[in-house]
């Protein structure tokens, strides 16, 4: 039985971002100084943008903004695996580094498609419950004619 998540910190997606942050941190750690503001930059900030979007996904309370969130981290992934291959296509990492990158961005991202395949299954069903319930309302007025307005 899976364990009750609680917080966007028990989600093994966020956890998973968090050591993806620390690789990246770790690897672009040796880039020139000339790319402080540059490529450095982007490889940064993409891999904080994984785990924050989920974290900020999980503190919504809309399950569509959940999903939003989470599609958002997904893109982040990937413009992040981009920046990684140029920086190996630039010699600032190696080959090896990079697919040792890759394994772990590959991982985050089947795990993020899951989590967004099993929230929308079941956004989908609460919208069919909605549907359900308002199609056997007791009476549907025909009119507003009615009802009171304050003027």
């Amino acid at each position: 039985m899976a364990e009750p998540v609680n917080s966007y910190r028990d989600l093994k997606v966020w956890q998973a971002g968090i050591e993806l942050v620390d690789t990246c941190y770790q690897l672009t750690q040796t880039f020139p100084a000339t790319e402080n503001f540059g490529l450095t930059s982007q490889i940064r900030r993409a891999a904080v943008s994984v785990p924050a979007n989920i974290a900020e996904g999980k503190g919504r309370n809309q399950l569509g903004e959940y999903v939003h969130h989470l599609g958002i981290a997904n893109g982040s992934l990937m413009e992040l695996e981009t920046h990684m291959i140029i920086a190996t296509r630039l010699g600032y990492i190696t080959p090896a580094d990079l697919d040792r990158f890759t394994v772990q961005a590959n991982e985050i991202g089947r795990m993020l498609n899951g989590l967004m395949t099993k929230l929308k299954h079941i956004q989908g069903e609460a919208q069919t419950r909605r549907s359900l319930r308002e199609d056997h309302l007791p009476y549907e007025p025909d009119d507003n004619s009615d009802m009171e307005f304050d003027t």
